[in-house]
């Protein structure tokens, strides 16, 4: 059964990005939604295997960690697993404080520890 990603707020370029690497490397289904509402909206009703947040949304460059807290913070959503995108270090430490996986930075895409970090929760890659 293939995995679902929901990647949440990246750009047009960078969701396509993101989503031919996921679909490439690891034939999963990637879904997009662009902030809060959208996004905690279709988690209630959508399975997904993992959820990826822009550090700031494309949308209205607000912080993509909001977004995970609400997730955390919510019983019938806190057990799936989330990571942010994002270069920066310190914000990957503070969405690790904050209940998320250890991410990846849209530089570092197409490296062998980004895939492996996704492996962890998507299996291991196909190509």
């Amino acid at each position: 059964m293939k995995k679902r990603v929901l990647d949440v707020g990246n750009c047009v370029p960078d969701h396509a990005a993101i989503r031919n690497m996921l679909v490439s490397r690891f034939a999963a289904e990637v879904l997009q939604t662009d902030g809060p509402d959208d996004t905690l909206a279709l988690l209630r009703v959508e399975s997904v295997d993992l959820v990826l947040i822009n550090r700031k949304l494309d949308q209205d460059y607000s912080d993509g960690i909001e977004i995970l807290r609400q997730i955390k913070s919510d019983p019938q959503l806190a057990s799936l697993p989330v990571m942010l995108v994002t270069n920066y270090q310190d914000h990957q430490e503070a969405a690790v404080r904050e209940g998320a996986a250890y991410g990846f930075g849209k530089l570092a895409l197409h490296e062998a520890e980004t895939h492996g970090r996704l492996a962890e929760f998507l299996g291991e890659p196909v190509a």
